[in-house]
């Protein structure tokens, strides 16, 4: 560095000049290759991470936890406020039983619900159709075999004929009194079936 006396004028050499024209060089990101430097970088870096960690977990409030091993496998740790209890907080995470938020509770129980009342309202469905085809059934099995049995009119029908008439015509009376009651019974389980999926729905 040279000072002019006569107008002071400051002279730089051209070297310094370079240097503060270039300014600092980005470090390449790539492993270094000398071991002894690796190491002193390790040890620089190393404590510049455990300083960020400590001011991260100062200005924030925040647990942190850091495990870094050497080059030569030595381990080295931080951890605020240790790291055994912040490791043992990350472990403990997934055996943590999920807090069930009340509205999300009862909306999961009204579906169960509805899912429970249409399974039954399916299920009488489908007895209500069987009975509906069993009775079908029952009405062709009795018309054949009044037409096999009572092709005769009445008025020329003998007294053995007569008695069996009549006890077919019990039988089909009570038969036909054993359906009614049967589709009853399924349409009244229908109809409350419905009207519980109604007040579920409006729950």
């Amino acid at each position: 560095m040279l000072i002019c006396p006569e107008n002071n004028v400051l002279f730089l050499p051209p070297k310094y000049l370079r240097k503060k024209i270039m300014g600092r060089r980005k470090i390449e990101m790539k492993m270094v290759k000398d071991s002894g430097s690796r190491q002193v970088t390790f040890s620089k870096r190393r404590s510049g991470l455990f300083k960020k960690a400590n001011e991260l977990a100062t200005l924030c409030a925040a647990q942190v936890a850091i495990v870094v091993f050497s080059p030569g496998g030595k381990p080295f740790s931080f951890g605020h406020p240790s790291v055994e209890a912040v490791a043992q907080r990350f472990l403990n995470q997934e055996a943590k039983p999920k807090v069930s938020i009340p509205g999300q509770q009862v909306e999961s129980q009204q579906e169960t619900k509805v899912e429970k009342l249409s399974q039954r309202l399916n299920d009488l469905l489908k007895q209500l159709e069987a009975e509906k085809k069993r009775g079908e059934m029952l009405d062709k099995a009795i018309k054949a075999n009044g037409k096999r049995k009572y092709e005769k009119p009445i008025n020329e029908l003998n007294l053995h004929e007569l008695l069996e008439m009549k006890q077919s015509m019990e039988e089909l009376r009570e038969n036909l009194k054993g359906r009614v009651n049967e589709i009853e019974a399924s349409s009244s389980l229908l109809l409350l079936s419905n009207n519980a999926v109604k007040e579920a729905d409006h729950e």
